[in-house]
């Protein structure tokens, strides 16, 4: 299989509401921010793959439709890309495979949500013909899951605010983060309303307007690049269906398979020692011990332990969501492929105030649905 890496990364400030940009607008700013930090212009980029959440997010469908032009797809390929919430990483892993498999030699990747244009919670809990109703949205729905990972594994009930503590207090360090709360603390975050037990308002992600952008190349564009790129070791997805007899919902079958397919490709033995750091797609603060468990970095039941040993922190053995993650900012449609983006901008060296002092070797993750899409990739300084 022929090599790839990422050559640049863009991505926009996020916010609340961006009444200063459309739909075409915001992809544009992390487009040609991606194009300058690559080293290249529109005319090097052989495809564009466009990703997006569910088009209720915003009330507009099939928006790839009027945004080809804007995207620079006029007369290239163009692919939109749909797996809920994980798909900004399945949209770079798509034009990851586009390279690898010799179609194409620059691809551009890009993905956006411009929540502030419709209703989230609203498009969240429709309850379409012959499907399980939501009602309280993805906080309502995840709530009880989070429940039972307590349960199970007798966590103490402040991991959670330890987490968005850690998680806010990077967001501090990333210019482009939605909040940025440096003087956040443990008793602030124990102290927010409870929105669904147990999960209270400072440890949820905000609903933000962004866009982030990533340009993939072959071997030979990235050898030819003149800055350090992000070799793209390994790649993996997989899938389970929301509801089924028998799912974990603490553990997702998928998202372990989909970890382990990863390690094994990317030639990983033990993750928690050769990980540097690790950009999790955690929109609820007890997510992250969860999938600390669910990936493979611990067994399980030894998540919430890891967060409690500060290890997951910045100057820790494995720094978990340094940019700050999905709990600073989450345009739900960009949340996954930011995650790729910030692993690639660490080995990069490209992260600024939240970098990862020698980090070389990085995994960007992100899943969507009812824990049903599972995208993650592991980048490296070297090939």
């Amino acid at each position: 299989m022929r090599r790839a890496a990422v050559l640049g990364t863009g991505q926009t400030e996020h916010r609340t509401r961006r009444t200063d940009v459309s739909m075409a607008g915001l992809c544009r700013e992390a487009i040609d921010r991606a194009l300058a930090d690559s080293g290249t212009d529109w005319s090097q980029i052989d495809a564009v793959v466009l990703g997006k959440a569910p088009d209720l997010f915003e009330g507009v469908m099939m928006p790839e439709l009027f945004l080809a032009d804007a995207i620079g797809a006029a007369g290239k390929p163009l692919l939109r890309v749909h797996t809920a919430g994980s798909v900004g990483g399945a949209t770079a892993i798509v034009a990851t495979t586009l390279i690898r498999s010799g179609v194409h030699r620059r691809v551009l990747a890009v993905a956006f949500e411009k929540q502030s244009e419709s209703n989230a919670m609203w498009a969240l809990s429709i309850q379409p013909p012959f499907s399980a109703p939501i009602t309280a949205g993805a906080g309502g729905y995840f709530a009880p899951h989070i429940r039972s990972y307590i349960r199970r594994f007798d966590a103490p009930r402040h991991i959670g605010a330890l987490v968005a503590v850690k998680d806010r207090r990077n967001g501090a360090l990333n210019p482009y983060a939605h909040l940025r709360q440096p003087d956040i603390t443990l008793e602030s975050v124990q102290a927010s309303p409870m929105l669904w037990d147990p999960i209270r308002y400072d440890e949820t992600c905000p609903s933000s307007d962004g866009a982030c952008a990533v340009v993939i190349g072959d071997q030979q564009a990235a050898e030819a690049s003149e800055r350090q790129v992000a070799w793209i070791r390994a790649t993996a997805m997989r899938t389970e269906p929301t509801f089924y007899s028998g799912k974990d919902h603490v553990d997702p079958r998928a998202g372990a398979e989909a970890a382990a397919a990863l390690w094994a490709a990317a030639g990983v033995k033990d993750p928690l020692e050769e990980i540097d750091v690790a950009e999790l797609y955690v929109p609820f603060s007890w997510f992250e011990p969860m999938w600390l468990e669910n990936v493979g970095f611990v067994g399980q039941g030894q998540g919430w332990k890891l967060v409690e040993s500060g290890e997951t922190a910045l100057g820790g053995a494995l720094p978990v969501n340094p940019s700050g993650g999905v709990l600073c900012s989450n345009p739900i449609g960009a949340s996954g492929l930011l995650r790729f983006a910030e692993a690639a901008m660490q080995v990069m060296g490209r992260a600024g105030e939240h970098q990862v002092a020698g980090a070389s070797t990085a995994l960007g993750h992100a899943y969507g649905g009812g824990s049903q899409f599972f995208s993650m990739w592991v980048v490296g300084r070297n090939p």
